[in-house]
């Protein structure tokens, strides 16, 4: 059975080359394009892995994660932004997160990413 990945992030065309890669790469992907939708899944359905964008509309990728954490979901999270090393203080407490991936990102280091949390 796949493993199941839910893509957070704004921009169409970031959705768009995740799903593609990813699902090349063999796994089930979702999609969500605010931080709101993305918790609406979230609650509705068990991702193996969320790839977050951390800049989102409405509730951004802190929010996100700090809604997780307080519901108590255990679920890796790999993180984006054009901020990373700006980001990495605020979020290196928060457990779920397994990876912060600066955009933009190399494709190969991304999907060496996943399958390393994934396996």
């Amino acid at each position: 059975m796949p493993k199941e990945i839910l893509v957070v992030d704004d921009q169409p065309g970031i959705r768009l080359l995740l799903t593609d890669i990813l699902t090349s790469e063999g796994y089930q992907v979702s999609l969500a394009s605010t931080g709101k939708e993305a918790i609406d899944k979230i609650n509705k359905h068990t991702y193996d892995l969320i790839i977050l964008d951390y800049k989102l509309p409405i509730i951004d990728g802190k929010e996100v994660l700090e809604i997780l954490e307080r519901d108590k979901k255990e679920i890796s999270v790999i993180l984006m932004s054009g901020m990373a090393e700006t980001i990495k203080q605020e979020v290196e407490k928060i457990k779920m997160v397994r990876r912060i991936v600066a955009k933009p990102f190399n494709i190969k280091d991304f999907c060496a990413h996943v399958e390393e949390i994934l396996l």
